[in-house]
């Protein structure tokens, strides 16, 4: 059975795997890995986290760089942080953060309304102002995290290791800078996540599984962590708010249940949509063992990746894939992932999302600009720029 070849480089990741998808689930790219393309086969690899392994980085990733117990252990850990008790904590302070940006944005607007981009003006900068309020990080870092963000984005769609590596050490400084003041401070440092964060404890295990007592988190593993939950965040949020603009703005009757409607229903809207437009693209396993997938052997140490912009556009399980419909596909959603890997700061970033649209149509109706968006390629997706025309409502 021959394979075809798909060659992500430089390529809009939604349409181009709509027409990949064509020639089958899987494919292999020009440098020998495996393109999981299909529905199905996206959730046996992501299921499958004994066959299928996570840990694929040179560089260290916690938690879901992780497998086995390893990874369950820091998981149990750090997963709390994200609890609805968290997050009903967090919410008052998020709608402020919100109000204010949306209060920024429509000041002195008149009816006729002003053009913004969603992704830069609203979606970068809300997820800036939100996270390090939650981490509890100074508001001085606003403007050299979104810097930041920018230079991260052009760095890694340049796919130069060195360029990527450069933002990368960056992003670290940042954090050792917020670090270091906690650890000279020690039991008189700010109550805050960052804190609690240091001072959390992994469970440690026999090599049978048996708990056999508790270790402090290490410092690279802190740190780690920390990236994952800001780094990979604020260009998440800002790319899923391009979305979700990008569409709300032609979806007046779709606005409006936001506007109106519960948090639960805002929750699958939100879910919906950035399924028919995921921005989440890929992420990367290695196989542990020779296996069969799709009718294909692949061989022990083979990579793979999930590609899940096109999964959750598998005719095969959504057969009109642009069909706006939360309650029949979110069954089959693999926006935030599936199994052990599932991404940890799901309830965070759903709470962040839904929260800003709630607060941005309370406050202005959204409508489609004249100038054209442009949309994101390889390896990220949704788009790079959404104009919209934000005018204040009564």
């Amino acid at each position: 059975m021959s394979v075809p070849l798909y060659d992500p480089t430089g390529v809009e990741p939604r349409s181009a795997t709509d027409e990949q998808r064509a020639e089958g689930p899987l494919a292999r790219t020009p440098d020998g890995h495996w393109m999981v393309l299909g529905h199905a086969e996206a959730v046996e690899v992501a299921r499958d986290h004994e066959t299928f392994s996570s840990a694929v980085s040179r560089f260290l990733q916690v938690p879901n760089g992780l497998d086995g117990a390893e990874h369950t252990a820091v998981r149990a850990a750090t997963d709390p942080f994200f609890g609805p008790e968290e997050m009903a904590a967090f919410e008052p302070a998020l709608r402020r953060i919100a109000h204010d940006l949306v209060d920024e944005l429509i000041a002195d607007v008149g009816p006729a309304g002003t053009e913004v981009d969603a992704v830069s003006a609203i979606g970068a900068v809300f997820a800036v102002r939100a996270q390090t309020a939650w981490l509890g990080w100074p508001v001085e870092l606003e403007g050299e995290l979104l810097q930041w963000m920018v230079d991260n984005h052009e760095a890694t769609r340049s796919g130069e290791l060195a360029r990527t590596a450069e933002v990368a050490q960056r992003f670290d400084a940042i954090i050792d800078s917020v670090l270091a003041p906690r650890r000279e401070l020690g039991d008189d440092a700010p109550e805050d996540v960052t804190t609690r964060l240091m001072r959390q404890r992994v469970t440690v295990s026999s090599e049978d599984g048996e708990p056999t007592g508790e270790r402090p988190l290490r410092d690279e593993e802190i740190v780690s962590i920390l990236r994952n939950w800001t780094g990979g965040d604020l260009g998440s949020i800002a790319l899923c708010t391009g979305v979700l603009l990008s569409a709300l703005a032609t979806m007046p009757p779709v606005a409006e249940r936001l506007r109106v409607g519960s948090y639960a229903e805002a929750c699958a809207i939100v879910d919906e949509l950035l399924r028919i437009d995921d921005p989440f693209v890929q992420n990367r396993r290695r196989a542990t063992c020779p296996v069969t997938l799709a009718g294909h052997r692949i061989e022990e140490g083979e990579r793979l990746i999930i590609h899940w912009t096109s999964a959750n556009r598998d005719e095969r399980v959504f057969a009109d894939p642009d069909r706006f419909d939360p309650e029949g596909n979110a069954p089959h959603n693999l926006v935030w992932g599936i199994g052990k890997h599932v991404c940890p700061g799901r309830p965070l970033a759903t709470l962040e999302l839904v929260v800003l649209l709630q607060e941005l149509l309370a406050a202005a109706d959204v409508t489609p600009a004249e100038t054209v968006g442009l949309r994101s390629l390889a390896p990220t997706g949704g788009w790079s720029h959404v104009p919209v025309v934000l005018s204040p409502r009564g």
